[in-house]
């Protein structure tokens, strides 16, 4: 049996016509850089997250970078953010010539613990970046509240989360900006780079128009040093067949999600991703985590994979413990969850065309492994005596 993470041909596969056509239409036109398809895409995507404006760009570290500037962030400012996410994040706010500042996580949801921010408030915060983790929504109310008490403003990265719903809000859509990737493998995935920017926000929305494309307002008529961001206008017609068949896809890894559920909520050291009540979970990634001493991550890993069966570790160093960001002062056992979620956390096989018995086996296959694991560290009743 072998199982992908994620399995891109065959969702091509069940698309294949609408797919060629849309690519062949923007060949033909030949309007390869901000073409119709863009605008279009645009503004079927602001409709779909409830917003007034969307702007394409990219990739999902752009959306990031130019939305920060767009709302203020400059040298010198600090932003509060998770340290339990991809480096896109923070390095969108350095890029800004900002600090990123971390706040330890939920345990439950691996999402920042919005009880905690508040005392990482400085007279220097200038916004706060929550990031939607494998899919599932921030607690978004206590941050906005914060965001008006101290008038700072409120980024949200959607990278893995687009089709989730905050209080039946989609992601996005309740902060001054909010942040998508269309990396292959997301919900919504194109197939190369690209990104996009949501706001109901006229100046900000303006503001990463312009950055987007060098700076200008109007062809080599800049107003300020900007970037050569653009979404490609293939991939944003790519995007167009696909938006249609969101919200089935998003049904599809949710009925996955419950199989997956029913058939591992009984086994010994395996927890499951919790959905909160007032979140719907896109499940972007299916993240249960393996706790010792039943279960072994790097055992059920290797052993799955000799099976065929891939899984991931999203994401297996933080990122106030990485290389690149000790300039930052942190140190081990800073942010204790954080570092406990990047030993356990295990993302399964997970793509709307994941077959039911594909579930069951892989189900089946964690279910053995564990159970070997646990005759195996269960003393010999001999040996006791």
């Amino acid at each position: 049996m072998q199982v992908p993470l994620v399995d891109l041909w065959a969702q091509y596969t069940t698309i294949k016509n609408e797919v060629d056509e849309a690519i062949s239409k923007v060949i033909s036109r030949s309007d390869f850089i901000l073409g119709s398809e863009v605008k279009c895409f645009e503004e079927e995507m602001a409709t779909y997250c409830g917003t007034r404006y969307a702007v394409g760009v990219a990739s999902g570290t752009d959306a990031l970078h130019l939305a920060l500037l767009a709302c203020g962030v400059s040298a010198g400012d600090e932003v509060i953010t998770t340290p339990f996410t991809f480096i896109a994040t923070a390095e969108a706010i350095i890029h800004c010539g900002a600090r990123p500042v971390f706040v330890d996580i939920d345990p439950c949801t691996y999402n920042l613990d919005c009880s905690k921010v508040e005392t990482h408030i400085s007279d220097r915060t200038r916004a706060i970046v929550p990031v939607h983790i494998y899919g599932h929504p921030v607690e978004m109310d206590s941050l906005l509240e914060l965001a008006k008490q101290y008038n700072i403003k409120v980024v949200e990265d959607c990278a893995q989360a687009l089709g989730a719903c905050y209080k039946g809000k989609p992601v996005g859509s309740t902060g001054n900006a909010g942040c998508f990737s269309f990396f292959p493998s997301k919900t919504l995935g194109a197939y190369g780079d690209g990104g996009m920017v949501i706001t109901s926000d006229h100046e900000v929305a303006e503001k990463v128009g312009i950055l987007r494309q060098h700076g200008a307002y109007h062809k080599y008529y800049h107003l300020v040093l900007g970037f050569n961001s653009r979404l490609d206008t293939l991939q944003a017609a790519i995007l167009r067949v696909k938006l249609r068949y969101l919200d089935s896809w998003i049904r599809q890894r949710r009925l996955i999600a419950t199989t997956y559920a029913s058939l591992l909520s009984d086994v010994p050291g395996i927890a499951l991703p919790v959905e909160e009540p007032y979140a719907q979970h896109a499940f972007n990634y299916y993240t249960i985590r393996v706790r010792e001493p039943n279960g072994n991550r790097n055992d059920l890993v290797n052993n799955l994979a000799t099976q065929g069966i891939a899984t991931a570790v999203y994401y297996p160093l933080s990122l106030h413990l990485q290389d690149v960001l000790k300039y930052l002062g942190y140190s081990p056992g800073d942010f204790p969850e954080s570092e406990r979620a990047q030993e356990e956390v295990l993302s399964l096989p997970m793509f709307p065309e994941l077959q039911p018995n594909h579930v069951e086996n892989i189900a089946g296959a964690i279910r053995y492994i564990i159970d070997r694991n646990r005759i195996h560290l269960t003393p010999n009743p001999e040996e006791i005596l």
